[in-house]
């Protein structure tokens, strides 16, 4: 596999879920919202259009398994995916579990507030959740 290094900002968003065949799967440590970053593990990319054909392919899947398990973690009504990298370049997609009435409910998370940081308690818990979501 290529290379990978990591942008530090989405390293600092929060801990690794999951190792997928593509993308590291990450969670945003704001307990408002369930949301998962899953990043491409090759140095360079920075628009989806990047990948080659293949591994577009193989990220369409992973986004779907990680949508799948953020409803079956959250019971949420509606995803939101996003790439927009408008902050960090190095390619990342934002899977996030959204419900009516939410802190930023109808708009986007995304600018929204400020962060609200889980408890330890509250991420063990829900990496432990979303880790058995995502299992085969």
């Amino acid at each position: 596999m290529a290379s990978f290094s990591l942008d530090p900002r989405l390293e600092g968003d929060g801990p690794v879920v999951a190792e997928l065949p593509l993308c590291q799967v990450r969670l945003v440590d704001d307990a408002r919202f369930v949301w998962l970053v899953l990043i491409p593990r090759r140095d360079g990319l920075v628009e989806i259009l990047d990948l080659p054909a293949a591994d577009r392919a193989v990220l369409m899947e992973e986004i779907a398994a990680v949508g799948a398990a953020v409803k079956a973690a959250s019971g949420c009504a509606k995803l939101n995916v996003a790439a927009l990298g408008n902050m960090v370049s190095q390619l990342h997609v934002h899977v996030i579990g959204r419900n009516p009435g939410d802190a930023a409910w109808p708009g986007p998370v995304f600018g929204f507030g400020a962060r609200e940081p889980m408890a330890p308690e509250a991420m063990a818990a829900r990496l432990e959740t979303l880790r058995g979501a995502l299992a085969p």
